[in-house]
C-alpha cells in the first residue's frame, strides 16, 4: 500500500465521525518533520512500516476525537511555538487580535499588565515578547496550566510572573492593563462546541455558569481595586456576550468608556473599557 491510498482509507472514516479529515495528514507532517512538498513526493511511494504504525496511531486518536495540536504538543501563536497538552487550552487564531490590539493601543512606554486566566501563557507571552519593557503578571486558578506557562515562558526566555490565583484571590497589586480570555462558553451552547474540543479540552477553562458571564461579573466587580486610575480593561468575548458584558462594565464602571470590537470574521470579539 502506498502513502496515497493509506491516507484516503482513514480519511474516510475520520469524516464518518465528524473529525477534519486534513488533520490526518497535518498531524503526521508535524510529527514527521515534512514540508508540504515532502508528502506530495511520498504519496506514490510504498509506505514504510514505520510510517504506516505512526499514521494508524494518529488516526486513533484523532478518530476518538483528541485535538490534534494535543497530538503534536505544539501550537503556533503569531510567530511563537507553545507547548500545548491537556492541561490548558489550544489557542486560538482569535486571541491574536485581542494581542494585536492591546499592543496597538498601548505604545512602547512601560507599564503593568496582568493577565488573568493565562492558560499557556499564550497572552503573556506574546505582550512580553513584543514589549520587553512591560511589567507583565499572568495567573490562572491552574496550577497544571501555571507549570505549563511557566515552562513556555522559559522557552522564550520572556520574564514574567506567574501566580496561581482564583481571578484576584492571591493578587494584591494594581495594573495600568488587566486582560482576560477566561472560559466564557454557557453550558447550554454545547452543541455548538466541536467533538475534539469537548473531548479533549479542559472544560474548567471552556465552560462558565450564568450563561457564560461568571468569571466577567468576577473580574469587573474587583477590578477596581486592582486597576490604576487611568487602567484598562481587555477582554475576549463569546460572539453573542457583547451586549451582556457592556451592562455588566456599567454597573461597575458608569465613569469609563466602553467599546465591542470585532474580529476579522465580524463578529463581536473584544470588549475593551478604559477612559474617556
Amino acid at each position: 500500500m502506498n502513502y496515497a491510498q493509506l491516507f484516503s482509507a482513514y480519511q474516510e472514516e475520520l469524516e464518518l465521525v465528524g473529525e477534519d479529515a486534513e488533520n490526518l495528514t497535518y498531524v503526521f507532517r508535524e510529527m514527521k518533520n515534512w514540508s508540504l512538498l515532502d508528502f506530495i513526493l511520498h504519496q506514490n511511494q510504498e509506505i514504510s512500516k514505520e510510517d504506516e504504525k505512526l499514521a494508524i496511531k494518529i488516526f486513533r486518536e484523532l478518530k476518538a476525537h483528541r485535538s490534534p495540536q494535543y497530538i503534536t504538543g505544539k501550537a503556533y501563536f503569531r510567530d511563537l511555538t507553545l507547548a500545548v497538552d491537556e492541561r490548558v487550552l489550544i489557542p486560538r487564531p482569535e486571541t491574536e487580535e485581542l494581542v494585536d490590539l492591546i499592543l496597538s493601543e498601548n505604545g512602547e512606554a512601560p507599564i503593568s499588565l496582568l493577565d488573568i486566566g493565562t492558560g499557556s501563557g499564550v497572552i503573556a507571552i506574546s505582550l512580553k515578547k513584543e514589549r520587553p519593557q512591560w511589567c507583565i503578571t499572568a495567573s490562572d486558578i491552574s496550577p497544571q496550566a501555571i507549570d505549563l506557562a511557566r515552562e513556555n515562558a522559559a522557552f522564550h526566555t520572556v520574564d514574567i510572573q506567574f501566580i496561581q490565583s482564583d481571578v484576584f484571590s492571591q493578587i494584591p497589586d494594581t495594573f495600568d492593563v488587566i486582560v482576560s480570555n477566561p472560559p466564557y462558553i454557557s453550558y447550554r451552547d454545547k452543541d455548538e462546541v466541536g467533538q475534539n474540543v469537548l473531548a479533549s479540552e479542559p472544560h474548567l477553562a471552556l465552560f462558565a455558569n450564568e450563561n457564560g458571564f461568571a468569571i466577567y461579573r468576577k473580574i469587573i466587580e474587583q477590578a477596581r481595586e486592582h486597576l490604576t486610575p487611568k487602567g484598562k480593561l481587555y477582554f475576549e468575548i463569546g460572539y453573542k456576550q457583547g451586549e451582556g458584558l457592556l451592562h455588566l462594565l456599567t454597573q461597575y464602571f458608569p465613569e469609563k468608556r466602553y467599546r465591542v470590537i470585532k474580529d476579522s470574521f465580524g463578529k463581536d470579539r473584544m470588549v475593551v473599557m478604559d477612559n474617556v
